[in-house]
């Protein structure tokens, strides 16, 4: 779980946040399906979990608990975060105010995965899943036990009901996905449930996602006239493990765990949801949530400034012992981070004033002089996994570009020429000859170079570029590109905002921005969530696809993705589609790293093997009691 917003330093731009946390785990992953034990007297699949291509998932049904976590880990205790600006929500799935951090983590899904693994989707709510070999249905088994946190059942009318919500109501992304593949949803009985999918969508993710939906008490939403589409500070009942606790509006927030979850029992529940309570305290800025933490009005923090990291840890706490610094190893696929073109706008619909203004970027400088040498590039949208495209493509890949190149859709050079990389600068602030290919680039666009050293188009207008920053520690980060961009006649600038107005000028259907800090998007394993992200009939309405992208070679693109039955052909679907994506140039990416940057103050603890896809740590630490006795005794703490 993480912050609403977060830090926006240089690591990770958490602008999705908890609001949107279930995307993940459902909607937004949308990338399971098919495993299990067939049932003899009919061609009928049952299983107590699902995965994308028919291997068997790693845990089976009778797993004593997840491999990474501690089974025996202690429960009780705080642990504490923060998050930037405010909140005023506790909605976390529409688009209508700013939803508190972690506001989605009173919701379950029938379905939940795993951190250790790719792929493959558990049983939660359900005891097993049913489904035929084609994946045109699937029936979910649902727990008797299940309870919402007021101790009500949380039955297959539920489902139905909170599926038929977010079709009409919320987030449009969702039922513009799903409104194109999913039939309907049926009640079999109290708990046993139905979704039948259309006929001509591809099938292979469906069930799983789903078990990805949310379940909120239908009762509950009714009795209290609620409404998914509008902000509210009254939230809606669900089954999870953690509930509100108190909130002081737009300050702060505490989560506290339910003594009577219905599931502590649960495998895959164990070592699991350990501190008593979780409490996100919220700070204008950066800094001054560092100096916060430095005060301990927090305890844990996931660094994400290099200078920070580099320059800032050297407070009596540090030196003590009390608080520790460490880097624990990730091998998380990279944010997708990136400076975002808006390409709704006109001046920005040549892709060589898109090329022209990401030559003036200088990485390897900015890595070196403000980044201390921590970071590496991003080039691809599946940076850091085997699905990035390398060098030219292999005659598999020609083999599904090659009728969109005939069709005109893509140029030819996609079939011989290396995927697009992000461009390479020298040591200088100011690359010469970068600053030679992009003002060729951009008078070639029709942006020429008058008296006064500005550019401008053939009717006079000034190439205007600004950029959109809510965050003073990206400052530093936005000057020297906006320097370089000036050098080459652009009318760079750099507009700061709040919270509050970065939400409203990035969501739809404002758009109102040309450039922002932002991600772009993908799974290890992809599917209709891609539609979300790329496609361009959510390219006006989507709280992903900010760029407003809009190209049919991806479309068709996505649509074999989404269609790929083996795992060799999505990662050479995958890698097409990445080599499409980067020659639209709708990004400056930005970079990663491959490790967690951590502090926190010494008195949690976490198993000795972290999982390869999550640090875990409002999931499976845990408190030491008598550490914090101690840091408590000793005044590192208040």
């Amino acid at each position: 779980m993480a912050g609403r917003k977060g830090a926006r330093a240089e690591v990770a731009v958490k602008r999705d946040g908890q609001a949107l946390r279930w995307l993940g785990a459902g909607f937004a992953v949308l990338a399971l399906a098919g495993w299990a034990v067939a049932a003899q007297a009919q061609d009928v699949i049952v299983s107590h979990a699902i995965t994308t291509f028919g291997d068997a998932p790693k845990y089976p049904a009778d797993f004593p608990h997840l491999d990474y976590v501690n089974p025996d880990a202690p429960k009780g205790g705080e642990i504490s975060i923060w998050a930037s600006g405010g909140f005023d929500s506790l909605n976390p799935y529409s688009v209508k105010g700013r939803a508190a951090a972690l506001s989605s983590a009173p919701y379950e899904s029938i379905l939940t995965s795993t951190s250790d693994e790719i792929g493959t989707s558990y049983c939660l709510l359900c005891t097993t899943m049913e489904y035929p070999a084609d994946r045109s249905w699937v029936i979910f088994n649902l727990r008797p036990e299940v309870t919402f946190a007021d101790g009500t059942p949380l039955t297959a009318e539920d489902v139905a009901f909170s599926f038929n919500l977010f079709l009409t109501k919320g987030l449009t992304d969702f039922r513009t996905v799903f409104g194109q593949q999913v039939e309907g949803v049926e009640v079999l009985d109290p708990h046993k449930v139905k979704f039948t999918f259309k006929p001509d969508v591809p099938k292979r993710d469906l069930p799983a996602s789903v078990g990805g939906l949310p379940i909120l008490s239908k009762a509950h939403y009714e009795a209290n006239k609620l409404d998914l589409e509008e902000s509210s500070l009254t939230p809606f009942l669900g089954s999870g493990q953690y509930v509100l606790d108190r909130m002081d509006t737009g300050k702060n927030i505490v989560w506290k765990r339910n003594p009577d979850y219905w599931g502590n029992d649960l495998p895959i529940n164990r070592g699991r949801g350990n501190f008593d309570s979780i409490r996100v305290e919220y700070y204008g800025d950066y800094q001054a949530a560092f100096e916060g933490f430095k005060a301990g009005n927090y305890t844990f923090r996931n660094e994400a400034s290099s200078i920070t990291w580099a320059t800032g840890y050297d407070f009596p706490a540090v030196a003590d012992g009390s608080v520790q610094k460490v880097e624990l190893p990730s091998g998380a696929k990279a944010s997708g981070q990136a400076f975002l073109f808006n390409l709704r706008r006109e001046k920005f619909q040549d892709p060589k004033v898109r090329e022209a203004i990401g030559l003036m970027f200088n990485f390897e400088w900015s890595n070196a002089t403000l980044f201390y040498g921590l970071y590496d590039r991003i080039h691809s949208v599946w940076e850091n996994t085997e699905l990035a495209a390398t060098g030219a493509p292999t005659p598999e890949e020609v083999a599904i570009l090659q009728p969109l190149v005939d069709e005109g859709l893509l140029p030819a050079t996609i079939l011989t020429d290396e995927a697009v990389m992000a461009p390479t600068s020298g040591e200088r602030q100011l690359d010469r000859g970068n600053v030679r290919k992009a003002s060729a680039l951009l008078d070639e666009a029709g942006w020429a170079v008058g008296d006064d050293g500005i550019r401008r188009n053939a009717a006079g207008e000034v190439l205007v570029v600004e950029f959109l920053n809510d965050s003073p520690t990206f400052d530093r980060v936005f000057n020297p590109f906006i320097e370089n961009l000036k050098a080459i006649g652009v009318d760079a600038k750099m507009t700061s905002v709040d919270d509050a107005q970065m939400e409203a000028r990035t969501r739809p259907p404002q758009y109102d921005f040309d450039i922002i800090t932002g991600n772009a998007r993908s799974d290890y394993i992809s599917g209709s969530e891609l539609k979300q992200y790329y496609g361009s009939e959510t390219a006006d309405v989507s709280a992903f696809n900010l760029m407003g992208l809009k190209s049919s070679a991806v479309d068709r693109l996505i649509d074999v993705v989404m269609a790929a039955d083996s795992n060799d052909k999505l990662r050479v679907a995958t890698k097409a589609l990445d080599r499409a994506l980067r020659a639209e140039r709708f990004w400056v990416p930005q970079w990663y790293k491959s490790t967690h940057t951590i502090a926190y103050y010494d008195m949690y603890e976490h198993p000795e093997n972290l999982p390869p896809y999550a640090l875990g740590e409002l999931d499976f630490w845990w408190m030491n009691a008598e550490k914090a006795e101690a840091l408590k005794a000793s005044g590192a703490l208040k």
